[in-house]
């Protein structure tokens, strides 16, 4: 019988076995992730994902949907997060995998993280006042509290490798092409 060795909850074995199979075969490293955003009302959004693809194959998942408002200061009704709150939130949760992988794999057991992660906007961008002022962020900053069972030097290996291959540190820290297509209906 296999023993299951698990650290910060991540299956070590599982893990390790993740990353021999997609050195093997690239394209099972390969996904494409898919998200539908419907308006719902005023300000409103939700957006709803239920599948991916894995090396081709649509893997169809349990349904999420996330909310989407503005706060009552730009004229929303503070019923969910907005979009550039969101974006932290997306950003703290990549990073959250990040640590909780990387420190499995350096058996490191975290006791306690988490990120507190601020913007700044200018509404001036976006309600188009100025185009001198980004309608986004200018910066972002994230500051990690952990508490673990590793020493300093440890920690800051693990804290250079998670930010190293985050993905959402990846795409906010480097221009991501965007291409639209607008359907009349």
């Amino acid at each position: 019988m296999a023993t299951k060795t698990a650290k910060n909850g991540v299956d070590v074995e599982q893990l390790t076995e993740a990353i021999e199979a997609i050195s093997e075969d690239p394209d099972v490293g390969e996904f494409r992730f898919q998200a539908e955003t419907k308006w719902t009302d005023a300000l409103k959004s939700t957006t709803t994902i239920d599948e991916f693809d894995q090396a081709g194959e649509q893997i169809r998942t349990q349904e999420f949907h996330i909310e989407g408002d503005e706060p009552e200061q730009i004229l929303g009704e503070r019923t969910a997060p907005n979009a550039v709150e969101l974006l932290l939130a997306a950003l703290g949760s990549c990073l959250s995998v990040g640590y909780a992988a990387n420190a499995a794999a350096m058996d490191i057991e975290i006791h306690d993280l988490r990120f507190e992660l601020e913007g700044d906007v200018d509404l001036r961008g976006f309600l188009g006042i100025s185009e001198d002022v980004r309608p986004g962020y200018d910066a972002l900053t994230c500051s990690t509290y952990v508490d673990a069972d590793a020493s300093e030097e440890e920690l800051e290996e693990l804290r250079a490798r998670v930010e190293a291959t985050s993905p959402l540190v990846d795409n906010i820290t480097n221009e991501v092409s965007l291409e639209t297509e607008f359907v009349v209906e």
